[in-house]
């Protein structure tokens, strides 16, 4: 029996379910000892036809058109979907490409050779063509609480969940209309069953479902939403930023690595500067960084950090990591430090142990890799160094591997207004001068040392050492 439609303008809204399949899924599922999953509450897709949505074959991986064809070719659905289709249909490049489908991960993976499962949360195939990555995941559907395939602890977030199902159940499972669009190479046609198509031209990030609901099965969505409308330049839907200023603290119970990722993510997203306003503005900023200290210099050092950032990255230039956190913890570092000298520490250690601190808190809200790390020291350790140089290791220091990031920090401190005396111009002018030119600056902060009322740290000479009586 051929489906029922009504076509309205330029599109066609199609009743895609066949009840003879769920019959046969509910069927097989009782076999399997499987408790049936509740009906979708969206029956029915809207339905972009071929030349109505811009998309193209060419505008799509060739990696992606390979698993697309692949799994269509041994009969199983199969869809280009979220990210991807959303900048397609805005006009973006994709970063990636991910395919939705009702194949298994077991059955994507005896399909092609180069695939990999991964995942327990979320079951996931990896299918690799040399550096390019083709995230296959299989529909998934509505869970009960006491289905053994999907767990949820106490707060609501789910910490397993591979219950698989229908494309109309898929849509309502994934995190943001915009996101829930399906995309059919074969019919060269766009499958909305969420009403993605509308918040695309409305440019609005809307969350599927009851928000709170959503948040709490999984807290990271709210960096998600975050990320996203800072990326896209996109609203967020009045009833989706509603809970996040009281549902922030979720972020508190999310593993650590995980929440790493999604910082990476946030920082390296091209709109550093956007994304650190939503996240201020809605109280998820000192969940991620529970030492920050925001006053008038730290928020100007962030900001300038944040706009380097973003202009490295609309260059081509590739971004360091530890450099945003340096930014953004810089005014923890020098608070603790001040305190522990101000109990008597002397001034160096009381630095060391403020730095190794602030990491160590860092650390149990988002993971720092070993060599993060030991970056992150090294640039601040470096500050003083730069600030107030032995003039006998100048040249030593250009040499240091993290001479650069320590020197670019410190421009950036001294751009914001923080006072570094003017030693991030006298570095860069010491760079570009000859050995006669380097000379004579190593001759101008001898003499301002000796400048009366300079206070910069005075270098003890070391008493000589006394000879043992023969």
């Amino acid at each position: 029996m051929a489906p029922d439609a009504h076509c309205r303008y330029n599109s066609v809204f199609v009743f895609v379910k066949n009840p003879a399949q769920g019959m046969l899924k509910r069927f097989i599922d009782r076999l399997r000892g499987r408790r049936a999953a509740a009906p979708p509450s969206v029956k029915k897709a809207r339905i972009i036809a071929a030349g109505r949505h811009g998309i193209t074959r060419q505008r799509i991986s060739s990696a992606a058109v390979k698993v697309l064809e692949g799994l269509q070719g041994k009969s199983y659905q199969a869809y280009l979907v979220g990210g991807g289709v959303r900048d397609l249909l805005l006009g973006l490049t994709p970063k990636d490409f991910d395919v939705a489908t009702n194949a298994t991960p077991e059955q994507v993976r005896a399909l092609f050779r180069n695939a990999r499962i991964i995942g327990r949360r979320f079951r996931l195939v990896h299918v690799l063509f040399g550096r390019e990555t083709i995230e296959v995941a299989t529909f998934r559907a509505h869970h009960e609480q006491d289905d053994s395939r999907n767990t949820t602890n106490a707060q609501g977030m789910i910490v397993r969940d591979n219950v698989y199902g229908l494309i109309e159940e898929d849509a309502e499972r994934r995190d943001f209309t915009v996101n829930a669009l399906y995309y059919d190479i074969a019919a060269d046609a766009i499958h909305d069953y969420v009403g993605g198509v509308s918040d695309l031209e409305a440019r609005l990030l809307r969350l599927i479902g009851h928000p709170e609901t959503r948040y709490r099965e999984d807290p990271v969505r709210m960096l998600r939403a975050i990320r996203f409308a800072a990326k896209l330049d996109f609203d967020i839907e009045e009833h989706t930023a509603a809970p996040l200023l009281r549902l922030a603290p979720l972020l508190d119970g999310v593993s650590p690595h995980r929440l790493a990722d999604e910082v990476d993510k946030l920082l390296g997203s091209g709109h550093a500067e956007t994304v650190l306003a939503l996240l201020e503005e809605h109280g998820l900023l000192h969940h991620l960084f529970p030492n920050l200290h925001l006053n008038d210099a730290s928020r100007h050092l962030i900001l300038a950090t944040a706009q380097s950032t973003d202009a490295r990255l609309r260059i081509g230039k590739g971004i360091n990591p530890a450099f945003f956190y340096a930014a953004l913890l810089w005014q923890s570092v020098q608070v603790r430090s001040h305190q522990l000298h101000d109990h008597g520490t002397p001034l160096v250690p009381a630095l060391q142990q403020a730095i190794q601190q602030v990491i160590q808190h860092q650390m149990t809200r988002t993971a720092l890799t070993r060599v993060l790390a030991m970056t992150l020291r090294e640039i601040w350790e470096m500050q003083p160094r730069l600030q107030n140089p032995d003039i006998r290791r100048v040249d030593e220091m250009l040499q240091s591997p993290r001479f650069r990031a320590g020197f670019d920090f410190l421009v950036l401190r001294e751009q914001s207004g923080e006072s570094t005396g003017q030693m991030g111009q006298w570095w860069q002018r010491y760079q570009d001068a000859n050995s006669d030119e380097r000379q004579a600056l190593q001759d101008e902060v001898l003499a301002a040392r000796r400048q009366p009322g300079n206070d910069a740290p005075k270098r003890r000479r070391r008493a000589p050492r006394k000879r043992k009586p023969a």
